[in-house]
């Protein structure tokens, strides 16, 4: 993060200057300035009712914030075009509403929406660009089956390939694995770093487990009561003594036996 902007291209996905939130008088999110690169995967990680979620709808153009500005690939977010920011910037909420009667291939299928509208012709483009994100997502197997019939796990790659087929260039996942088996966190997670590494979008994640965020992210941003506390890699985040600034606990770091990583626990 922080790198400085190029003529040719912004560097940024996101740019933050004193953003600020304020509901009824109650600060949720205060001053917070910051840049998120393109192309990385961040998780943003912090206690309950932090800020977490309301700063992803801020990016999102879900929310507004009440002081600061946002921007997003080098122009003011509130600029963007509607249409031309939905084919830029995907959503994925924390409660995925439930899809009756679709199959995956045409869940898959909507995220082409803000490429030809409610009454284009879908094209060859579109095909191509659904088969592409079934295929790595992995989700070949399950094409034909009922979105609403799949586990959890397998729900929440049908939703994450919608968001593929979108082609956007960052994506925004609010607690995309708080409600699966560890299992399908590790499969979750994976098939986000592969968005990251073989087709260069920039994922931003709200996890709570900051030893998945550690894992499968190449930076985090940790808020606490409102404000970002820290921001770096898993390696400078992984440290008992940031770790207990970060949460208000007391906590352990050590490197797990076969890989290395580090791994944090509550003492």
């Amino acid at each position: 993060m922080n790198e400085t902007e190029t003529s040719s291209a912004p560097v940024h996905a996101f740019s933050l200057q004193n953003v600020g939130v304020a509901i009824e008088g109650r600060a949720l999110l205060r001053s917070i300035s910051l840049n998120v690169a393109k192309g990385r995967s961040v998780a943003l990680v912090g206690h309950n009712g932090s800020g977490k979620s309301t700063l992803l709808k801020l990016l999102g153009r879900l929310a507004t914030p009440t002081t600061g500005q946002i921007h997003f690939e080098g122009a003011p977010l509130e600029n963007w075009d509607r249409r031309k920011l939905a084919r830029r910037l995907a959503h994925l909420p924390q409660n995925l509403p439930l899809a009756p009667n679709l199959q995956v291939k045409e869940l898959v299928a909507l995220g082409r929406y803000p490429w030809h509208g409610a009454l284009g012709r879908f094209s060859q483009t579109d095909r191509d660009k659904v088969d592409e994100a079934i295929e790595l997502t992995q989700l070949g197997p399950f094409a034909d089956r009922m979105v609403d019939s799949l586990s959890g796990g397998e729900r929440q790659r049908a939703w994450i390939a919608m968001l593929v087929a979108q082609d956007a260039t960052c994506m925004l996942l609010d607690e995309p694995i708080s409600a699966l088996d560890i299992a399908h966190q590790i499969e979750v997670l994976s098939l986000v770093r592969r968005l990251t590494t073989q087709k260069g979008v920039t994922v931003i994640s709200v996890l709570h487990d900051v030893n998945m965020a550690a894992r499968f992210c190449d930076e985090t941003i940790a808020l606490r009561g409102g404000e970002v506390v820290a921001i770096g890699t898993p390696e400078s985040i992984m440290r008992p003594a940031e770790l207990g600034r970060i949460f208000g606990v007391e906590m352990g770091v050590f490197s797990e036996p076969f890989s290395g990583r580090p791994l944090a626990f509550a003492r």
